[in-house]
């Protein structure tokens, strides 16, 4: 079951996408929250709205579809976290889970433009699985993590190498309105398996990254345990969880973003993330 939030030119609401249609949760006693996507029960019920919906359809080129999370409380990325990224900057396997921050501002949706700041001069994408939070954790196991999951999106972690490499620090790099376009769709736990996914990124058509979850260093489970020992994590909180070789910086040569540029990032069973790069 994919969610997803959309407008048709009116105030936002949820859906259930089913191929090139989205089937309205109108019908619903009150809004989807990130919490209620942790519940079977809740999920059953919603199927079944879904159904009862199934002649209001919206086509989905017809519908403007939105982040699935707007306004996250923060956004948790982890470095270096899939085999294949450590490997082609030669850098040894982390033993525990390397955290930084991105700013929630910078979330945008999909087919939104990447704004490109004037200042930076290299532009980079990474396809990123994101873990939506949906109940609150603090010091979970890592036997219980996906209990506290809500779902998972697509992320792209939009990066100016140039600002994170000066810093020495991620987040100004990181954090730029736009950095982190989400979608298309938000898929609960129960419905994905988050350590078996194909995961790709595309510029203009050409794959430049192309790997699976598989080459996690570390899973959801680990990540959700070691990062609510160090923080709480509440509902529509966002874990980033890395992306995999391929990034434009370390290509030989490099190849980075420019305006005009149209960026798919894709990931088995929640669909086609695209955004398109313009000047500030």
């Amino acid at each position: 079951m994919q969610f997803v939030r959309y407008t048709t030119g009116s105030t936002p609401q949820w859906g259930v996408r089913r191929d090139d249609e989205i089937v309205p949760l109108a019908g619903l006693r009150e809004d989807v929250t990130y919490q209620q996507l942790t519940d079977s029960g809740f999920l059953n019920v919603a199927a079944d709205a879904a159904d009862a919906a199934a002649d209001d359809t919206v086509p989905v080129a017809e519908a403007r579809l939105l982040a699935p999370v707007p306004r996250p409380g923060k956004i948790v990325c982890v470095g270096l976290n899939y085999h294949d990224h450590a490997e082609e900057q030669d850098k040894d396997v982390p033993e525990r889970p390397l955290l930084f921050g991105k700013a929630g501002t910078s979330v945008t949706n999909p087919g939104d433009p990447i704004v490109d700041p004037e200042e930076v001069e290299e532009l980079d994408y990474e396809v990123e699985l994101g873990v939506v939070i949906g109940r609150t954790a603090k010091d979970v196991d890592a036997d219980e993590a996906r209990d506290y999951v809500a779902g998972y999106t697509a992320i792209n972690d939009v990066s100016a190498r140039d600002a994170q490499f000066e810093d020495e620090q991620y987040l100004r790099g990181k954090s730029y309105d736009t950095f982190a376009p989400m979608g298309p769709t938000l898929v609960p736990d129960e419905h994905l398996d988050p350590g078996s996914l194909d995961v790709a990124c595309r510029v203009n058509g050409e794959t430049l990254q192309e790997s699976n979850t598989e080459q996690f260093i570390f899973g959801v489970e680990e990540l959700v345990e070691y990062i609510s020992g160090v923080m709480t994590l509440r509902p529509g909180d966002v874990i980033s969880t890395g992306t995999p070789g391929g990034v434009g910086i370390f290509r030989d040569p490099p190849e980075l973003l420019e305006a005009g540029d149209e960026v798919d990032v894709e990931i088995e069973g929640i669909g086609t993330l695209t955004n398109h790069v313009v000047d500030e």
